[in-house]
């Protein structure tokens, strides 16, 4: 097993994205936190890893990747024997369809609006910016809406087994159940529901999202 490590703040929707398919895949890693509150992720050390200074940022032997569409497929590849990517070639491609959902319309409105506004603003002593809020819901319905559509949701979003698909929206379904717009985004996304239901029992999402 190669020596892997993991950078990046614990709090990270992406951070856990990695993190959940490391803990799945039962492997062996090191996390090493790289603040992005406090500017650790743009000194000079972290920035000849990523030269965008976002997170996470993998390395493994040596080597580094970074972008966590990169990091999750090599690490399906590496660490699980392709065993979170489906082999049928459309359910793989409704898998990516998902991820780049969340990536492009998604995280925008749910995380970076939404979720910001409402969790870190006030515990940063800021005021919530009820207009951007409100302008979010819309688009944050629209993708959890289209990821229902592709989901199989029976019990995970592809079906019996769980794929990175689930790894990039569990973490985003963390945070946004505890807005008070999440069900006003899901209320026409049983299948998500469903699965929302059944992911919370899984030891890996206890682990590293609690």
């Amino acid at each position: 097993m190669p020596a892997i490590a993991v950078y990046g703040i614990p709090l990270s929707t992406y951070v856990r994205t990695v993190r959940l398919l490391l803990e799945e895949a039962g492997a062996d890693y090191d996390l090493k936190e790289v603040g992005i509150f406090n500017g650790e992720n743009t000194s000079a050390e972290y920035l000849a890893k990523n030269p965008f200074g976002k997170v996470p940022t993998l390395e493994v032997d040596g080597e580094v990747l970074y972008e966590t569409a990169a990091i999750t497929d090599y690490l399906d590849t590496v660490v699980a024997s392709n065993k979170f990517s489906p082999s049928n070639p459309l359910s793989k491609a409704r898998m990516r369809q998902i991820m780049a959902i969340i990536d492009s319309y998604f995280y925008p409105s749910a995380i970076r609006t939404i979720v910001i506004q409402h969790l870190i603003v006030p515990s940063q002593g800021g005021k919530t910016d009820e207009d951007a809020v409100k302008n979010a819901i819309a688009p944050a319905k629209t993708a959890a809406e289209a990821i229902e559509s592709l989901a199989v949701g029976s019990p995970y979003l592809l079906g019996n087994e769980l794929s990175i698909a689930d790894f990039y929206l569990i973490p985003i379904f963390i945070y946004l159940s505890k807005t008070p717009e999440f069900e006003a985004i899901t209320a026409q996304t049983p299948k998500l529901k469903s699965w929302w239901d059944e992911v919370n029992k899984l030891k890996s999402v206890n682990k590293v999202c609690a």
